[in-house]
């Protein structure tokens, strides 16, 4: 990955609020910000555990299908 396409990933993680850049003479250190990043894990829980209950629905329909299969 080339020096300006990495200034542009940093640049549009700064604009969304999940980076902040520092200064420190002639360093320019970013620094992770975590809050946003736990408010879209805690949006995504609920369909997380949507997805999950579904996909073991699915899971014991098709053992249900298999087992009357091999009856």
């Amino acid at each position: 990955m080339t020096g300006p396409a990495i200034s542009r990933h940093l640049r549009v993680l700064e604009d969304a609020g999940l980076i902040l850049r520092g200064r420190d003479a002639q360093w320019r250190p970013w620094r992770l910000e975590a809050a946003p990043l736990e408010e879209v894990a805690e949006w995504a829980l609920d369909f997380r555990r949507f997805w999950d209950a579904s996909f073991r629905r699915l899971d014991n329909h098709l053992d249900h299908m298999k087992a009357r299969r091999k009856r």
